[in-house]
């Protein structure tokens, strides 16, 4: 089973103090900075994320702002919380090529239970990318096997 990141985990991923996730490693993202809900970082494009148009396909550039806003929303919440995009919506302004992508993402309201944070993907000084996902927060528990969770519960 791969491991489950905790907030601090993650924190200490943009410090370079602890392996990133595999998606990270997959996508080739680096976070240099994350906190106060805000998250940068760099994602280098070659050519295995480019489609059969010769521009990079959109569902890469939706998950590299999906990686983006995890460090974001993480930056805000505590090792006894997880969380799970539910809603991710992605508008592309133009084509994006092989070379460095520039993510900024955003909290821009972070609820009890519900978050929304914003991403931008910039190429040469210009948008790409722009997307908007609901982030659903809960205990981390819930996603542990039950007796990890117990276990957990009793720490």
């Amino acid at each position: 089973m791969a491991k489950i990141y905790t907030m601090s985990d993650l924190q200490r991923v943009v410090m370079e103090a602890e392996t990133p996730p595999p998606c990270d490693l997959t996508m080739q993202i680096k976070v240099n900075r994350a906190e106060n809900g805000i998250s940068q970082g760099g994602w280098k494009v070659d050519s295995k994320y480019i489609n059969g148009s010769g521009v990079v396909m959109g569902g890469f550039l939706s998950a590299a702002a999906d990686i983006m806003m995890a460090y974001a929303i993480s930056s805000l919440l505590t090792d006894e919380n997880g969380f799970a995009s539910i809603d991710l919506d992605t508008t592309f302004h133009r084509p994006a090529v092989e070379g460095v992508i520039e993510i900024k993402a955003e909290v821009e309201r972070l609820g009890r239970t519900i978050a929304y944070v914003t991403a931008e993907l910039v190429q040469n000084d210009k948008k790409v990318a722009s997307c908007v996902s609901s982030v659903l927060i809960h205990q981390k528990s819930i996603l542990l096997p039950k007796e990890d969770a117990e276990n957990e519960k009793s720490r």
